[in-house]
């Protein structure tokens, strides 16, 4: 079966969590959208803002890598928040890339005024082709 790609919007903070942990959690640790992933699919984070609800505007992609896992996990980070999770293989030597700098080469930007809006999903999937362009970016 081919790969699927997916980009994952998560602030950079809880980004850099989930490369010291080789992870992905998405939708604030519910299940569901982990579900659609498979074991070899690529996963880009973009970054919007450096944390999730006080950071400063960052609009990156800020890591780069492979699901590494079949099947979600639950975790547990304190007794009230018990997030579901893919292993993830990270790419190493890779850098982050500005969005606004690949915006007329990614084919799910519609609409370069509102090219904020389908970050806005958290988890969603893109072509092969916006993947390669931005890992081509991050590894420039």
């Amino acid at each position: 079966m081919a790969a699927s790609y997916w980009i994952n919007t998560v602030s950079l903070e809880h980004v850099q969590l989930a490369v010291e942990g080789g992870f992905t959690q998405a939708h604030h640790g519910k299940d569901t959208g982990l579900r659609k992933l498979k074991r070899g699919d690529g996963l880009v984070f973009y970054s919007p803002r450096t944390a999730m609800r006080s950071g400063s505007p960052l609009r990156q992609f800020t890591a780069i890598g492979t699901i590494a896992s079949d099947e979600p996990t639950q975790v547990t980070v304190r007794p009230d928040f018990k997030p579901w999770r893919l292993d993830m293989e990270f790419e190493q030597g890779t850098h982050p890339a500005p969005a606004g700098a690949l915006l007329e080469q990614l084919s799910f930007i519609t609409d370069v005024k509102q090219w904020g809006v389908p970050f806005r999903q958290g988890l969603f999937e893109v072509s092969a082709e916006d993947f390669a362009t931005i890992r081509a970016a991050m590894t420039a």
